[in-house]
């Protein structure tokens, strides 16, 4: 791997969207891989993110620290290490294809009755419980694992319970904070943290850095309303792509 001007020309914005994103914008990360894959296979460019992502989630946790609610936690940490174990053990045998194909038609169906069936303000707002916890956990642990699509499940559970905007990301902050640790021994196993990886997380890791800050520094300053009504539709978006993804195998 040549650090020169196209693998900064295309890791930079990259890691700026993932910043962003754990900074409080979900689902701008998800369109973070495909963009590094341009240049390194997938799998290479989950290695290279997955450092970067534990440096960003030490910004967002601290930045969030006193900001996040317990409850939701409690309802999706069991399912998620489910999830992550079957996703481990199922890898080889799910295609990624098939599982964000099924995970972008539930994200738009969502976020599209939410936004266009009547106000999402005025929709009923729900409470953390351990069966849809328990579920939701389970799909986000299991999606996170095989397609790096955890982040719509989590937005499905939490966002209808309409949580003040720093309590909604400081909650996904723990949450994804703790499943990256997670995901480190397997990618351990797979050998996937080589020298050459690492020190293609470590360029970067200023750019993680300031870019979470930056969504940290946003997110405190968008109005609760406009929060919700940016990420439905950033959700829309997220969930077009990974339907696109799922079905251009069919037709490649």
């Amino acid at each position: 791997m040549n650090f020169d001007l196209t693998f900064f020309a295309v890791m930079v914005p990259a890691v700026i969207l993932m910043g962003l994103s754990k900074g409080g914008f979900s689902g701008l990360g998800l369109l973070s891989l495909p963009l590094m894959a341009l240049i390194v296979s997938p799998v290479q460019a989950a290695a290279i993110m997955l450092p970067i992502l534990i440096i960003q989630d030490v910004v967002t946790v601290w930045s969030y620290r006193h900001e996040f609610d317990r409850r939701n936690l409690a309802t999706l940490i069991p399912g998620m290490l489910l999830g992550v174990l079957a996703g481990y053990l199922l890898a080889a045998k799910v295609s990624d294809a098939v599982v964000g194909f099924a995970v972008g038609v539930i994200s738009i169906g969502f976020a599209l009755r939410r936004l266009l069936g009547g106000k999402a303000a005025s929709a009923p707002v729900t409470k953390a419980n351990y069966g849809a916890g328990s579920f939701w956990g389970v799909i986000c642990g299991f999606t996170s694992m095989i397609a790096h699509a955890g982040g719509p499940p989590f937005q499905i559970y939490v966002m209808p319970q309409r949580l003040p905007p720093a309590v909604f990301v400081g909650t996904g902050a723990l949450f994804f904070a703790l499943m990256n640790w997670i995901k480190v021994l397997p990618y351990f196993i797979l050998g996937q943290f080589s020298p050459q990886n690492l020190t293609a997380s470590a360029v970067l890791f200023p750019v993680a850095i300031l870019s979470t800050l930056a969504g940290v520094w946003l997110v405190r300053r968008v109005p609760a309303e406009r929060f919700y009504t940016l990420i439905y539709w950033l959700l829309v978006a997220v969930g077009v792509k990974l339907v696109y993804e799922g079905l251009r195998p069919l037709f490649g």
